[in-house]
């Protein structure tokens, strides 16, 4: 069994680098998740296939996520940081050449299914560990550069993919992630090391079987609003997956080593950083989807301009993370967290409100107000929760955290685009004009979002500020 230390082992540069790695890491996958939709159009040219088949790059690259992300802390207690970093970086860069030299989309899918069991592992493993090798007083800052990280990866996404694209194909794109993720690895060989005590216990085969419910809902529930959807296999694959959830559920609490430890819900304030982690990041997706719609169908703008409008509002939200992080530490995670879904809550009270039609640079400053808030919330509920929880529970914390975030992220956008095209819809039958049919729908959307901030505000006043043992 290793018995590594945690903080005495990363020190100085060590350390610098341990964290540099491991950020570069994340980033790059970020990337990767966030920048492909860019491409869509020429791979649905360059492969014959439709829009709803291209979409399977981002439906399946999700649900692999949902369904790796709670296997994470098992892995990271039996394999060792070390050995599981340079795994995911191996896999990621196999799915990137698979990919690259994919003579078919179906080729492609598997490829980018095997980055996404990668990715899956890596987004609650790293917050694990840089919480672990971080004295609880300074996580706040730790999380904040994180939080830093992956917004720049945000902003810089779609310019990375448009400048590639721009002097070379689609192939060009995989080609940067195949040079950097296997810089990484070799990187990695001197920079990484395994900072946490290994815990070796049994894989429950059966947990991770149940583990395919969670994406069975999330399946059913993007397939919502779609045209063609066969819903009586829809409901019937809609129980199974509850059932599998539950059973899941139920046996995490009753097997003595579970694959993901479920006692970190009886904790009070680590539950309520759960949903405003998940809150605020439904309100930063739903943005980053609705606005860019919003831009083109109401404003007219090109799809060049609507993309590149969302990034003052990412950089905001690159820049606000490290200093949100120091201002937690200073004046209370609870403050911090109160002014972030205010500032949303804000965001959205404006949206729907204001019943005309809002110009280009207005909507700019409005999502850039709601990014900013998540700034404040997201990255620092992360922290409390970790704070909440006893040191030897924070992988499964991690774990449990960003799986929530991901199917009530995924599920947020599923419904506010339902709701927009639905309510939009209705008002061309009942004789609208397309732009109010268009504002009517859009309208629907903010005061549904409206809605679902004001819960997180209210969860936010209902935080403790100091640290709560399990």
């Amino acid at each position: 069994m290793q018995t590594t230390g945690q903080n005495t082992t990363l020190t100085g540069r060590r350390r610098f680098w341990f964290i540099f790695t491991l950020l570069l890491g994340t980033w790059t996958m970020s990337i990767s998740q966030s920048s492909l939709s860019t491409v869509y159009p020429t791979f649905m040219r360059d492969f014959g296939i439709s829009a709803s088949t291209v979409q399977w790059l981002t439906t399946g690259f999700m649900l692999t996520m949902v369904v790796m992300m709670p296997i994470s802390p098992w892995l990271l207690n039996n394999i060792g940081f070390k050995k599981l970093f340079l795994a995911v970086l191996v896999l990621f860069d196999a799915g990137s050449i698979i990919i690259y030299f994919a003579p078919s989309f179906g080729v492609m899918m598997i490829g980018r299914l095997i980055k996404a069991a990668a990715v899956g592992v890596l987004f609650p493993s790293y917050q694990s560990i840089l919480l672990t090798i971080t004295p609880e007083e300074k996580r706040g800052s730790t999380m904040g550069v994180a939080g830093l990280v992956m917004g720049s990866a945000l902003a810089s996404g779609p310019i990375i993919s448009g400048v590639v694209l721009k002097f070379t194909d689609w192939h060009g794109l995989f080609m940067v992630f195949i040079t950097v993720a296997t810089l990484l690895i070799l990187i990695s060989f001197a920079t990484i090391k395994d900072v946490m005590v290994n815990k070796p216990s049994k894989l429950d085969l059966i947990s991770i079987v149940t583990l395919l419910g969670f994406a069975g809902i999330l399946y059913v529930v993007n397939e919502i609003g779609k045209a063609g959807v066969n819903w009586t296999y829809a409901w019937i694959l809609l129980i199974i997956s509850i059932l599998a959830v539950a059973y899941f559920t139920y046996r995490q609490f009753h097997l003595e080593t579970p694959l993901l430890e479920l006692r970190v819900l009886k904790t009070f304030n680590y539950d309520l950083a759960i949903f405003l982690t998940a809150i605020s990041y439904v309100a930063l997706i739903v943005v980053t989807i609705i606005f860019p719609l919003y831009y083109q169908g109401v404003l007219k703008v090109s799809p060049f301009v609507s993309g590149m409008s969302l990034v003052p509002g990412a950089v905001l939200l690159s820049i606000l993370n490290p200093l949100t992080g120091k201002l937690a530490e200073k004046i209370g995670y609870k403050q911090i967290m109160l002014l972030g879904m205010a500032m949303i809550v804000l965001g959205w009270l404006i949206l729907a409100l204001v019943n005309a039609k809002l110009n280009l640079l207005t909507m700019i400053l409005l999502a850039a107000l709601i990014e900013g808030g998540n700034a404040f919330v997201m990255m620092p509920a992360v922290t409390l929760g970790a704070n909440s929880l006893p040191d030897e529970l924070i992988s499964h914390g991690t774990a449990v955290i960003t799986t929530v975030r991901q199917i009530l992220g995924s599920a947020g956008v599923a419904v506010a685009t339902l709701v927009l095209s639905n309510v939009t819809l209705a008002q061309k039958q009942a004789g609208a004009s397309t732009l109010a049919a268009n504002l009517t729908g859009y309208h629907t959307v903010f005061w549904m979002m409206l809605g679902i901030e004001i819960v997180g505000l209210v969860l936010a006043l209902l935080l403790r500020d100091g640290r709560k043992q399990a």
